[in-house]
């Protein structure tokens, strides 16, 4: 984390993305085969199946896992690589609004799916 000196923070990051890690593989190894085991991939079958509570539900797990888990990967590369401090806050408030921004419209569109158009 910035102006926390050289292990300021370190153990807690660390440990968040080997968390996020292994959240992962059950999650990708969930969404893996839960595709693989659709009929088809048109547009209808996908969409029955994201309907489904369990899966939107999982969907929106793997999404901020995921968002979660770059977001700190990317945070690393950056302090690791740009060392002018100007350029580096910029390029943190940028991944952090990038990665929140992203994790917002992949939420929107997985609850908008869920619960189906508005009449």
């Amino acid at each position: 984390m910035l102006g926390l000196g050289t292990a300021g923070g370190a153990g807690e990051h660390w440990w968040m993305q080997r968390l996020t890690a292994v959240a992962l593989l059950p999650l990708g190894l969930w969404l893996a085969i839960s595709l693989a085991l659709l009929p088809d991939f048109a547009y209808a079958t996908v969409m029955q199946w994201a309907q489904r509570p369990v899966t939107s539900i999982l969907l929106i797990l793997v999404v901020l896992t995921i968002g979660y888990h770059s977001y700190l990967g990317v945070q690393v590369v950056i302090e690791d690589y740009v060392h002018a401090k100007a350029p580096k806050v910029l390029a943190l408030m940028g991944s952090a609004f990038g990665h929140t921004a992203l994790a917002i419209a992949a939420l929107f569109a997985i609850l908008k799916i869920a619960f189906g158009p508005v009449a």
